[in-house]
């Protein structure tokens, strides 16, 4: 074990380091759940021709996995605090990717609706079990970056998406995306229970109490935590964004641009490419300014306002050529998910670890809750006279109301201490 109370075993294949191997699983986890996620917008056209979905119905299907998923960042971020990572993330990956085959089996809307509805509830755990992953093997000094790492994976999946349904869909139809989608994430639970174990070494002497005092916080006092309160604000304004940006662009193709399934294959993946190199270099920034001697406060801090500053440019998209609206998302995309992997640090920077998925459920659960309000309001919008332009304005300026808030009441981002916890509990 190294100074920093993480265990340095070695894999027997290669020698690679089992601390960036549970990194490379659980990235490709959340690949492939953003990659089931973007199933039903990619190949919203082709399910078109056999159930029809106006705006606000797929508004509505898009709202069915944002209620579940966030009610489930919650109960899965407990659900992991008390099972383990191992046990916790094998059985929310094995049901998500259940739930991802049973849409290629609907034939109408409330089927569609309740297909969702599960595949929100699986896939809210995934963050959660992320955290837990990078509290349990990394050092606080290179957290940002395994962090910016996994959340490429959204990227990954975001990528792969429009290609691969777009050829799926030509070649078998919407429901093969389906089954295919379902049978990749049964592989990775195999993968996952065959490879990953539990890393019980991680807490130093110095943060045991601070860890069996979390154990006893209830919900309701982990919220009296005002850092608590503020990252949960923040995520709820930025996804508010991302949501809307995730899944109504391939929409907005089909609408505004007039693209057909080909052209959204052939475009629709550049976004979610420069979102994955946004998350990578968004957390090696803040690494790297740790690592210079910055405190961790001004180091996440740096690097998520430099994340929001740039986000309006969303606001011009449509007033621009298509080419250059690609290029608007991509700058946006790319910020969008550098702030997320540094905002979903937070938690494990400043949480022991039988806090950490709690505290990461809760956020998640803020950011879900944000993403279905605002996908029902732009469904509202939509089908009542307002165009895209609104829309884009709005999403423009959520990301720099949620950095405002951690500047001005999130107070410093700093590892707590056994008696921050007892202040807390004498309070209650």
């Amino acid at each position: 074990m190294n100074s920093s109370g993480v265990s340095s075993g070695k894999l027997s294949s290669g020698g690679a380091d089992r601390r960036w191997y549970s990194v490379a699983l659980v990235t490709v986890a959340i690949a492939i759940s953003y990659f089931d996620r973007q199933t039903l917008p990619v190949a919203i056209a082709a399910i078109q021709h056999n159930i029809p979905l106006s705006d606000q119905q797929f508004s509505y299907l898009q709202t069915a996995f944002l209620l579940s998923y966030a009610a489930l960042y919650i109960g899965g971020g407990r659900l992991l605090d008390r099972l383990g990572t191992r046990r916790g993330f094998l059985i929310i990956m094995l049901w998500w990717s259940i739930a991802c085959a049973l849409h290629g089996l609907a034939s109408g809307f409330m089927l569609l609706l309740s297909a969702r509805f599960l595949l929100g509830m699986g896939e809210g755990g995934a963050f959660p079990a992320a955290v837990r992953v990078v509290a349990e093997w990394i050092p606080a000094e290179q957290r940002s970056t395994a962090v910016g790492i996994i959340n490429a994976g959204t990227a990954v999946g975001s990528v792969l998406a429009p290609p691969l349904i777009g050829f799926i869909i030509l070649r078998s139809g919407w429901r093969a995306v389906f089954f295919a989608a379902g049978a990749i994430g049964i592989a990775w639970v195999v993968w996952w229970a065959v490879s990953y174990r539990n890393n019980d070494l991680t807490l130093s002497a110095n943060t045991l109490d601070a860890r069996l005092l979390a154990y006893r916080l209830s919900l309701r006092e982990l919220l009296a935590f005002r850092s608590v309160q503020t990252i949960v604000f923040a995520k709820f304004m930025s996804d508010s964004a991302w949501y809307f940006l995730l899944f109504w662009l391939p929409k907005y193709l089909y609408d505004a641009r007039h693209f057909d399934i080909k052209q959204v294959s052939y475009y629709a993946w550049i976004p979610y490419a420069a979102s994955g190199v946004g998350s990578f270099l968004g957390g090696l920034l803040s690494s790297s300014l740790l690592r210079r001697g910055y405190s961790l406060d001004k180091a996440r801090k740096i690097a998520l306002g430099l994340s929001a500053v740039f986000m309006p440019v969303v606001m011009l998209v449509p007033l621009v050529p298509v080419q250059m609206a690609i290029l608007l998302f991509s700058i946006a995309f790319f910020c969008q998910q550098s702030w997320s992997g540094l905002i979903m640090t937070l938690p494990a920077d400043i949480f022991p670890l039988s806090a950490v998925g709690t505290v990461s459920g809760l956020v998640g659960f803020g950011g879900a809750i944000g993403g279905a309000i605002f996908g029902i309001v732009a469904g509202y919008l939509l089908g009542h006279g307002f165009g895209y332009g609104t829309l884009f304005v709005l999403v423009g300026t959520f990301h720099l109301i949620g950095f405002l808030a951690i500047l001005l009441f999130g107070g410093r981002i700093q590892p707590l201490r056994s008696h921050d916890l007892q202040e807390i509990e004498s309070n209650i």
